[in-house]
C-alpha cells in the first residue's frame, strides 16, 4: 500500500506535468503564431459578434435555479463515493476466499488473512489474530449491510427533495400557466347619492 508521502508525490508529479505542459504549448504558440494586427482584430467581440449595449444584463432567474438545484445535488452524490471506499471494503473482507484455495484450508486462511489485514490497514482498524477470520467477516457482513441501509435512507431523502422540487414545477424551463379556479367575490353596491331635489332638508 502506498504511503501518504508517496500519494502526494503522484499528485505533485501530476500537478507538474499538467502545468508544464500547458505552458510549453502556450509558449509554442506564442513564439511561432503570426503577428498581423490591424483595426478589426484589435476591436472587442463576442463570439464573433460585435457588441451591441452594456455588458451589465439582468439573466433570467431560472439560470440561478437551475444552478442552485445542481450545486445541491452535486454536492449531496459527491458523498456517495467515500460511502462506495467503505462498502467495497467490508464486502471484500466478507467475501469468500479463492475458489482455488477452498479445498486448502490453510491457505484460504492465510489468503483471507492478507486481504484483511491490508483492508483493516485501510480502514484503521486493529488487526484480528488468525483464528478469527468468522470473526471478521461476520463483523464486515454487518457493516455493509450497515452501510447498505444507511446509503438506501441516504437516496430516499435525495428522491423525496428530487420529487419535490420536480412537483413544484422548478425543473421546468418554461412552467405552464393555468388559471385558479377561484369563486368571484360578491360585494355589495356602492350606496347611490342622494340628489338635492329627493333630499328630505329640501321639502
Amino acid at each position: 500500500m502506498p504511503t501518504p508521502v508517496t500519494i502526494a508525490a503522484y499528485v505533485a508529479l501530476f500537478a507538474l506535468t499538467g502545468f508544464l505542459f500547458l505552458f510549453v504549448n502556450l509558449l509554442v504558440g506564442w513564439l511561432v503564431r503570426p503577428r498581423l494586427p490591424n483595426q478589426e482584430k484589435l476591436e472587442v467581440y463576442e463570439c464573433g459578434e460585435p457588441t451591441i449595449g452594456s455588458s451589465f444584463v439582468q439573466f433570467d432567474l431560472r439560470f440561478y435555479v437551475v444552478a442552485l438545484l445542481f450545486i445541491i445535488f452535486d454536492v449531496e452524490v459527491a458523498f456517495f463515493f467515500p460511502w462506495a471506499a467503505v462498502f467495497g471494503k467490508a464486502t471484500q473482507m466478507a467475501g469468500n476466499p479463492p475458489a482455488a484455495m477452498a479445498n486448502n484450508a490453510n491457505a484460504a486462511a492465510t489468503a483471507m488473512s492478507d486481504l484483511q489485514t491490508t483492508r483493516l490497514r485501510e480502514l484503521r482498524l486493529p488487526k484480528p489474530d488468525p483464528a478469527d477470520h468468522a470473526k471478521v467477516q461476520e463483523a464486515a457482513r454487518r457493516l455493509a449491510l450497515t452501510s447498505f441501509v444507511d446509503i438506501g435512507v441516504f437516496f430516499g431523502v435525495l428522491l423525496v427533495g428530487f420529487a419535490y422540487v420536480w412537483k413544484r414545477g422548478d425543473l421546468d424551463w418554461v412552467r405552464a400557466i393555468t388559471k385558479s379556479k377561484v369563486e368571484p367575490v360578491h360585494r355589495h353596491p356602492p350606496p347611490r347619492a342622494v340628489e338635492p331635489s329627493q333630499s328630505i332638508l329640501s321639502a
